[in-house]
């Protein structure tokens, strides 16, 4: 992982860098933050992902596709950045598993190239971590470093402690224990981070759908609702990339599915819009809590 010198580098105003966005609101909070810090932001949206109110928050934006890499590269250089980072989510589902795959992409020869081992001589694995390494990798040999989002954005990860007014109940504690443990298992196989479970019984597990998908499919197979979701970061987490974010989505499907906790790891969950997400998780009688990897005990209602 990239070490930043938050004293020398965020905190330095002439300072400019990339963003390549997926998905979501993330990384809106992430461009604007940076902007905050005094950073001149260039943006690349992912086509079909990245949100373009992002054209008016950064000082330069285009859209490209997912896998024109050298395009990216291209714009950053044209635009003097060597350090960048990555926000948002990627519909992998959609992105390799479409009628004509990956070739749907219509992938430039830096992408070719870079996945080659992946998707050509199938050397290695189709695993989120074996992607976006890649992802990474090719950028730094451009010489361009990806640092960690929440290097920009810390108070967005999830403290210790309750963030609802309801914690949850002693059932509901037994089942964040078993789920935690079954959630940290999916991740050190980088199949998924979220499990839900009611009773010490498994309902669902995510894999490529996402945890959105994963919670719609509990709440189908578990009509009464009551469930418990667990939502981890993997052992081996690499902070520049695929880190547990929740927001207002998560909330919505939560409620839709009927599920009664969510308990997420405190100090590697991104927690986007958290005042919003806690009112509306208050307002359903959702608990949320953030634990600690090696104490899943819930302690009284914590301050973040």
């Amino acid at each position: 992982m990239a070490d930043v010198n938050l004293n020398s580098e965020i905190l330095n105003p002439k300072s400019k860098i990339g963003l390549v966005a997926g998905w979501g609101r993330f990384p809106i909070v992430v461009a604007q933050s940076l902007k905050a810090l005094g950073y001149e932001v260039h943006c690349v949206g992912l086509a079909g992902h990245a949100d373009p109110g992002l054209a008016e928050i950064c000082d330069s934006h285009v859209e490209c596709g997912v896998a024109r890499m050298g395009q990216h590269v291209r714009y950053f250089r044209s635009h003097g950045v060597t350090q960048a980072t990555l926000a948002g989510k990627l519909f992998k589902d959609k992105l390799l598993f479409g009628r004509w795959g990956w070739l749907s992409l219509v992938p430039d020869l830096t992408t070719i190239r870079a996945f080659f081992p992946v998707f050509i001589q199938r050397k290695q694995d189709r695993r989120d971590d074996t992607l976006l390494t890649v992802v990474v990798d090719a950028f730094a040999r451009c010489g361009i470093t990806m640092a960690p989002a929440t290097d920009f954005t810390p108070d967005l990860l999830a403290k210790a402690g309750r963030l609802t007014r309801r914690g949850p109940t002693a059932g509901e504690q037994l089942d964040i224990t078993f789920g935690w443990g079954l959630a940290k298992a999916i991740g050190r196989l980088d199949i998924g981070q979220s499990v839900a479970v009611k009773g010490r019984a498994v309902i669902a597990v995510e894999a490529v759908e996402g945890t959105d998908a994963c919670i719609r499919r509990a709440g189908e197979l578990c009509p009464q609702g009551g469930f418990t979701v667990v939502k981890v970061a993997k052992p081996q987490q690499d902070m520049r990339f695929d880190v547990p974010t929740i927001g207002i989505g998560t909330i919505e499907s939560l409620m839709a599915a009927g599920a009664s906790v969510l308990a997420v790891e405190a100090g590697k969950t991104i927690v986007v819009d958290r005042d919003e997400v806690v009112a509306l998780a208050d307002k359903h009688g959702l608990a949320i809590v953030a634990l600690d990897s090696g104490n899943q005990a819930v302690a009284a209602p914590g301050s973040d």
